[in-house]
């Protein structure tokens, strides 16, 4: 509901009373809950306390599903923090875990993850690589937000490689997804990237439509992408008055 300071104090009580139990694997999941939460709300250094924290437990127990998730949550935070080389290396330790239990829906993941690492580095082929054995594998699970995430990331990387008519097969594809899952947020996120390829193609017009309707979709599921797209379109609208 996005009531994230709410969620932090739920999360604050059940940590208390997991530890006065000494319920140990419910005492990692809270403090990798809380870490979820610090993140969603930009704290990243606070989140990444909470998640070595989990860490530390889950190898404690041998939770190896638990120590994947909390690798995994630490590989996104330093992400975040623009860390992109070490945020592979715990997405590689993640992966390793995920192959090991065959958990293929963390081996998806994981490999996305990676994907967008590499994304980040400007090593579009290889990011393309790792999106295609996440495609492969949320296919074989029936993961449909899996799928339409990895066509999305397969529509940007092909962008970033000046082939803007393929992306926008790869975003369509996913846009599909988006829509038959109810999956609002990658609706509007899909319908942006492909007002961004019709503009690199010069439909400035087609480009108007879809990034209008990615806007009306952000702002009613309050997405921060709300103020990226406002200023897309202010752009697009001024270069249509130039023209």
């Amino acid at each position: 509901m996005g009531e994230t300071r709410r969620a932090i104090e739920f999360h604050q009580q059940a940590l208390a009373i997991s530890r006065e139990i000494g319920d140990r694997r419910g005492e990692g999941q809270d403090l990798g809950n809380l870490g979820l939460a610090h993140a969603d709300l930009g704290e990243t250094r606070r989140a990444i306390e909470f998640y070595e924290q989990a860490l530390v437990i889950a190898r404690e127990i041998g939770d190896r599903r638990g120590e994947g998730n909390r690798l995994g949550n630490l590989g996104n935070a330093h992400a975040a923090l623009g860390e992109t080389r070490r945020a592979i290396d715990f997405y590689e330790q993640a992966l390793a875990i995920a192959r090991e239990i065959g958990d293929r829906l963390g081996e998806g993941n994981r490999l996305g993850n990676l994907g967008n690492s590499y994304a980040a580095l400007g090593e579009t082929q290889r990011a393309i690589d790792f999106y295609e054995q996440a495609l492969a594998i949320a296919r074989e699970i029936g993961d449909r937000l899996g799928e339409g995430n990895r066509l999305g990331n397969l529509g940007n990387s092909y962008a970033a490689l000046g082939e803007t008519q393929r992306a926008i097969d790869f975003h369509q594809q996913a846009l599909a997804i988006s829509r038959e899952i109810g999956d609002r947020l990658g609706e509007g996120n899909r319908l942006g990237n492909l007002g961004n390829a019709h503009a690199e193609l010069g439909d400035i017009p087609t480009a108007i439509t879809l990034t209008e309707q990615a806007l009306a979709i952000f702002v009613a599921v309050e997405s921060p992408y709300a103020e990226q797209a406002r200023q897309q379109l202010a752009r697009l609208r001024g270069g249509t008055a130039e023209g």
